[in-house]
């Protein structure tokens, strides 16, 4: 975007899930928002900051990574809803079919029909009079790429990526000086492959995008599919529950602080405790059979891979740590408030406590490791002779028993994948603070 459309139309990220929700400024005091999440906390901070109201409020499909905070800002904002017709929602809103378009005020909102990374999929153009100021492609075209197209079962996955090739087709044939203003980007799991710069032009996609340049039909079906990495289970049911529409959340949420003895019942009941402080915390000391998920961006999408929606949990963190920012994170991926957290963190607990050894990559002389990475990042350069899992794939009886060195890219999923194991009965568990490059400088090997 340039300059004078940065001040008009400003992105607010969602760096941990990867995504992109849009704000526009309609210049009369009133803003259009395009796909927004549940948690509308910088959405609103950013309109309240420029003295916006939400008027509108547009989604682009049915997500799958994120509950739609569209719901929310009819309720609460007033604000007017824009979707797929096909998408038979469960709740009021403008039912949009190809080509329709909405007044907004001085601009116009048009909808080009762009099935693929769902069957319902709108992308949304914007129109000042004949001037484009850009088109929302959602989970359709992306940066680099385009959204994935197996999140609606096997059996629906390659017509929906033939659907995707002639919807790229169709954006590729806007002006090239259109601004590319897609909702997945860097970091979602929804990408395919995963991107690198949040937005771009038609006509930087043309020249860069793989996926534009391939000679056909059959190559794009190959060459889209060889890049599906996997995903969350909770990617499968946030669908249905955006149809049907999110419930409403009060703007204060209540985790309730439990005594070490109420904390310990809980956990008697059932409860999961997931501790979510830094992994070196962690490390020095936390409750038997807890499960590490670092509160960090990406805490959302851990507790939703590793975690049963319907799990009863509890949790640990540091005074330091905000709670409403992991209830939010829990929150807008569909998954309900912990019972409540222990009052007054570690220092209250007055039972048994387990260390996980955090060594540095100096401090590693061999024996067994196993790389918990994404498929992707493993294959880009890994330390020869580790076994390979993805963390979200990790169970007890796919690692043999016995002394291992658990790694990852920094520390976080390797500590997450260690305490999964030690719930499992796993014991002489280790994590690596660092990464493949750090390992191999320190030991001397050569990456594979």
């Amino acid at each position: 975007m340039d300059a004078e459309q940065s001040k008009m139309i400003v992105a607010v990220v969602d760096a941990g899930l990867g995504n992109s929700s849009y704000l526009v400024d309609l210049g009369d005091g009133r803003a259009l928002t395009v796909d927004p999440s549940l948690d509308l906390r910088a959405l609103r901070t950013e309109a309240e900051r420029r003295g916006l109201t939400l008027a509108f409020a547009a989604d682009t499909h049915l997500h799958a990574d994120f509950l739609s905070g569209a719901v929310q800002l009819a309720a609460v904002d007033g604000s007017r809803l824009l979707a797929s017709a096909a998408g038979e929602r469960e709740f009021t809103h403008d039912r949009l079919s190809d080509g329709d378009e909405v007044a907004l005020g001085g601009l116009t909102l048009r909808a080009l029909a762009t099935p693929g990374h769902t069957g319902e999929h709108l992308s949304f153009e914007l129109l000042d009079g004949t001037e484009r100021l850009g088109v929302f492609t959602g989970g359709s075209l992306i940066v680099g790429g385009a959204a994935r197209t197996d999140l609606s079962g096997a059996d629906q996955t390659e017509h929906l990526t033939r659907l995707q090739y002639r919807s790229l087709r169709r954006l590729a044939d806007l002006p090239d000086a259109t601004p590319v203003l897609p909702t997945h980007g860097a970091g979602s799991f929804c990408s395919a492959p995963h991107g690198g710069e949040r937005t771009s032009t038609i006509g930087r996609e043309k020249q860069s995008n793989p996926l534009l340049r391939v000679p056909d039909e059959e190559t794009f079906v190959e060459q889209l599919l060889d890049g599906l990495g996997s995903f969350p289970p909770y990617f499968l049911r946030l669908p249905e529950a955006n149809r049907r529409g999110p419930a409403l959340m009060s703007d204060h949420l209540q985790v309730p602080a439990l005594s070490a003895d109420q904390f310990s019942a809980a956990v008697a009941a059932g409860a999961v405790v997931i501790d979510v402080r830094p992994i070196h915390d962690f490390a020095t000391g936390h409750i038997p059979g807890a499960l590490s998920i670092a509160l960090r961006a990406q805490f959302a999408s851990w507790l939703g891979w590793l975690l049963d929606s319907e799990a009863d949990y509890v949790v640990v963190r540091n005074a330091d740590q905000d709670l409403d920012e992991l209830a939010w994170q829990a929150l807008k991926i569909g998954f309900g408030l912990p019972r409540g957290e222990l009052a007054g963190a570690m220092a209250a607990w007055n039972g048994q406590t387990a260390t996980t050894p955090l060594v540095e990559p100096g401090q590693v002389t061999g024996g067994r490791l196993l790389d918990v990475r994404q498929d992707s990042e493993y294959h880009s350069g890994h330390v020869p002779g580790a076994q390979h899992l993805e963390l979200g794939t990790l169970r007890a009886g796919s690692v043999e028993p016995g002394p291992m060195l658990v790694m990852c890219g920094h520390g976080e999923r390797a500590m997450t994948g260690a305490s999964l194991l030690e719930r499992a009965g796993h014991r002489d568990v280790r994590v690596l603070g660092g990464g493949p490059d750090e390992l191999a400088a320190a030991t001397g090997r050569a990456l594979e």
